[in-house]
């Protein structure tokens, strides 16, 4: 099993969401977040001051899969996520040891169903 942790722009989430659906992903967890990479930030002007924004909007989704899920999972993020720009986001894949479902009981890849 493997966590699936994606950092992507806001505005794509409904397409995000839709892909990872169409393949039988249909559990995530988001979070806004707020960074930078190689963007750095921006500027903007505000009532005549120029002012810095470092840390710029982003959501976090993750979701666990199983090991034969994770290539059809990283896919369908990156398709529906990428405009190509920078900014697009980053992928983070990692090892899960154990999944218990707190309501049954059940574990591993039951819980992911």
């Amino acid at each position: 099993m493997k966590l699936i942790t994606a950092i992507i722009k806001p505005f794509k989430v409904p397409e995000v969401r839709s892909a990872l659906d169409k393949i039988g992903i249909s559990g995530m967890t988001l979070t806004e977040v707020k960074g930078f990479g190689r963007q750095k930030g921006h500027t903007e002007l505000y009532r005549g001051a120029e002012y810095t924004i470092d840390f710029l909007p982003k959501i976090k989704i993750e979701i666990a899969v199983s090991d034969e899920m994770v290539d059809s999972a990283k896919n369908a993020i990156i398709k529906s996520s990428a405009s190509g720009k920078i900014g697009d986001g980053k992928i983070f894949i990692s090892p899960i040891d154990e999944v218990i479902r707190i309501r049954t009981g059940e574990s591993n890849e039951d819980a992911l169903q």
